[in-house]
C-alpha cells in the first residue's frame, strides 16, 4: 500500500529548504512534473516495476490509491511530504488547485509496457 514519508526540512527566518537524501527506497531514474491541470484526472494505472514518489511542491491534489487489497485517498498538500507508490498501487490524481505541481520522482525510465490500466476486480 502507498505510504507517506516526511522529508527533512530546515526553517529559519530565511524561509524553508526541504530536503530529499538517503530517503526514498529507489534510485532515482526519471523526474517529470504535472501542472497546469484543467480539472482532469491523470494517472488511472499501475506498473509492473516503476515505483514512484509524489510530492506536491506547491498548491495541492489528491491521490486516489488501490493496491487490490484496500484504498485510500491521500491529501498532498505540502512539499515536505512525499506519497510513496509501490508497483501494485493503482493510483489517479485529481483535484489540482489552480497553481499545483507535482513532482514525481520514478524508479525506472518511461517504458509503455510498465503500464497496467486495467483496475483491479471488486
Amino acid at each position: 500500500m502507498a505510504y507517506i514519508i516526511d522529508l527533512k526540512t530546515f526553517t529559519d527566518k530565511r524561509g524553508k529548504l526541504t530536503v530529499i537524501e538517503k530517503i526514498l527506497p529507489f534510485e532515482i531514474m526519471r523526474v517529470f512534473y504535472i501542472y497546469g491541470v484543467d480539472g482532469s484526472e491523470r494517472g488511472g494505472h499501475r506498473h509492473h516495476k516503476t515505483v514512484q514518489a509524489a510530492i506536491c511542491i506547491k498548491g495541492n491534489c489528491r491521490i486516489y490509491n488501490n493496491d487490490g487489497i484496500s484504498e485510500k485517498t491521500y491529501n498532498l498538500n505540502s512539499p515536505s511530504k512525499c506519497l510513496i507508490l509501490e508497483p501494485k498501487d493503482w493510483h489517479k490524481m485529481y483535484d489540482f488547485s489552480k497553481n499545483a505541481i507535482l513532482m514525481v520522482l520514478a524508479s525506472e525510465n518511461f517504458d509503455e509496457k510498465d503500464y497496467i490500466y486495467e483496475t483491479y476486480n471488486d
